[in-house]
């Protein structure tokens, strides 16, 4: 299996410095552009494994660079971590809300930040298509799902809510479809960030809050069909 391929977005040489010799440490190769208009090059020629974004960039600033990121094919999917020194909230929700999958306020621990990248990468691939007929069972099991007007397609990270197409980060995309496989159970906030990211990711409920609040907008008229169960966390509306 090749090495991951990571790209550092990052205008300070020390710290791209840093996280190079951190991510050469796990056996992973790095990129590392000073500027938007670089990583934008480097999306370009594909094969990215993961990003990494700063936001106070000389020229094009970090979310702009996100948007672009996100609106083109080879990195509508693609992980994307902010590391920034902008750590107040209103900058937390943009980052996430513009697709970011999460944020990490300057200055960080590079420990923590390989932790997140680990959860980022240990993603299941998504199954190739099959081209046959499935039962709703199996088809769910490829990642086929439809509930109450929303139709999630896990194998073409797609989602259609009311017959619209809906474009969702990769945190959004699975925290929906890990709701959607089981309406009505009531997921725990700690449940549900182990669920998407895995059991040892050091995450806030707050940073999960959001990705809630960003998929409810999305959504439009279905965004209700996700319930707050107050004190506790989240459910999607079983409509059985």
């Amino acid at each position: 299996m090749d090495a991951p391929r990571i790209l550092i977005v990052e205008d300070d040489p020390d710290i791209a410095e840093l996280l190079s010799v951190s991510f050469l440490k796990e056996g992973w190769e790095s990129l590392r552009a000073e500027n938007g208009e670089m990583a934008l090059g480097f999306l370009a020629s594909g094969n990215l494994s993961l990003c990494i974004l700063d936001l106070m960039l000389p020229g094009m600033d970090g979310l702009a660079v996100l948007r672009r990121i996100r609106s083109n094919p080879k990195g509508s999917s693609l992980p994307v971590i902010i590391a920034s020194a902008r750590g107040e909230d209103a900058d937390i929700v943009a980052g996430l809300e513009l697709g970011a999958d999460d944020y990490i306020s300057k200055p960080f621990s590079p420990k923590v930040l390989v932790a997140r990248i680990r959860a980022l990468l240990r993603r299941p691939a998504r199954a190739p298509e099959e081209g046959v007929a499935r039962s709703a069972d199996q088809a769910a099991a490829a990642g086929h799902l439809e509930v109450s007007g929303i139709i999630l397609d896990a194998r073409r990270h797609e989602l259609f809510a009311g017959g619209r197409p809906v474009d969702l980060s990769a945190t959004e995309f699975a925290i929906l479809e890990l709701l959607m496989r089981e309406p009505g159970r009531v997921f725990t906030r700690s449940q549900a960030i182990a669920g998407v990211k895995g059991e040892d990711y050091p995450v806030t409920d707050r940073a999960l809050d959001v990705h809630i609040l960003s998929l409810r907008r999305k959504l439009g008229e279905e965004g209700i069909l996700i319930e707050t169960v107050r004190g506790i966390g989240y459910r999607f509306r079983d409509t059985r």
